[in-house]
């Protein structure tokens, strides 16, 4: 699918927001990298980066910046409903892609993108970031080693208490949903590539919108879309819930939110298994048994999850799938079937009852 460049990889960016300077980043760190191109539909935002980065070709419609032939590859940083349009026309005009989570707003358009990628030849790599932490290695490790048995269940959360960003994240038809689709998407598929990618069989959702965007609150909320200024009003939900069954068996219990009633923001991974349990929030901990004695043991080891150097990873095991010198680990079918989970319970709490997958 990739094939070997002897010059540098030249890059082109589509969508110049706030998640495209982690991408910019992790180029700058490659010394076969060279980015050649930017492309935004806010001429401002487009000036500031340029200016910034020093690129040189600039455009406001991402179709013509494909047309240049010398482009080998691109991230998609765009608002959620423009990653399938802008995926499927650089992978047409023959781009090695980098989209952005989640990969669409619907497994549809994500099956679409993947059936454009195989079409072309052209690898389609989803930026599942979560996927390059330091916490994930040891957990996969952990996992490798038989430290915690059969895993069965496992619980995530990533609940915000005044955290709608505002911009285009509230509004459903460029999000395609609230905290679910923005934050859910990370710590589901944290677990399902942790436990080597079992298959989602069934979903049985709930989602709320009681508190919105909190609306007249005085508190400044930590969280500002870059796109507040150009965006107003919020029609997403403001919190989710589900239970996720997959094949082997395990369940999943999720939980995120952009709004909710809670004392502090909260973040934690759990899995529990037939020889030990595990917990992120974020250090790690691990609940077993020792000589016929319940055990609690911390690693002396750095489980954070730290943003800037897995995007590092993240960017440079691209450049290295695109130049041929290795495999993706995060392809489009898995994209899809996280995809498959959040359409299922976006349904589930639209019908109120179990989705099948």
């Amino acid at each position: 699918m990739c094939k070997k460049m002897s010059d540098k990889v030249k890059i082109g960016i589509i969508g110049c927001g706030g998640i495209s300077g982690a991408h910019l980043d992790g180029y700058k760190q490659c010394d076969d990298v060279e980015v050649y191109a930017f492309c935004d539909i806010n001429p401002e935002r487009l000036k500031q980066q340029t200016e910034k980065y020093g690129v040189e070709h600039t455009f406001t419609d991402y179709n013509e910046m494909l047309r240049l032939p010398e482009i080998d590859a691109v991230s998609v940083c765009t608002p959620n409903a423009v990653h399938a349009p802008a995926t499927i026309a650089a992978l047409n005009a023959g781009k090695h892609v980098l989209c952005e989570k989640p990969m669409a707003t619907s497994a549809e358009d994500a099956r679409k993108m993947k059936e454009t990628a195989d079409k072309n030849g052209k690898l389609l790599q989803i930026g599942f970031v979560r996927r390059y932490g330091q916490d994930m290695a040891i957990l996969k490790d952990l996992i490798a080693n038989d430290r915690f048995g059969e895993i069965y269940y496992g619980k995530v959360c990533y609940l915000r208490r005044n955290g709608n960003p505002g911009g285009w994240f509230a509004l459903k038809e460029i999000s395609g949903g609230g905290p679910l689709i923005d934050l859910g998407v990370h710590v589901i598929d944290y677990i399902v590539y942790a436990l080597g990618n079992p298959k989602p069989v069934s979903v049985y959702g709930a989602t709320f919108k009681k508190l919105m965007n909190r609306p007249g609150i005085k508190t400044p909320p930590p969280y500002i879309a870059r796109s507040a200024k150009e965006y107003s009003g919020c029609d997403v939900e403001d919190l989710a819930t589900a239970m996720i069954r997959f094949d082997n068996g395990f369940v999943l219990q999720v939980e995120t939110s952009f709004a909710l009633n809670m004392k502090e923001d909260k973040g934690a991974i759990e899995l529990f298994g037939t020889k030990g349990g595990a917990k992120f929030s974020p250090e790690l901990e691990i609940y077993s048994e020792t000589d016929g004695f319940m055990s609690d043991v911390t690693l002396k080891a750095d489980t954070n999850f730290d943003f800037a150097p897995a995007f590092q990873r993240e960017i440079r095991h691209f450049v290295d799938c695109v130049k041929g010198e290795s495999k993706t680990i995060a392809p489009a079918e898995d994209g899809i079937e996280i995809m498959k989970i959040l359409d299922g319970i976006y349904e589930s709490a639209k019908t109120g009852h179990e989705v099948l997958l």
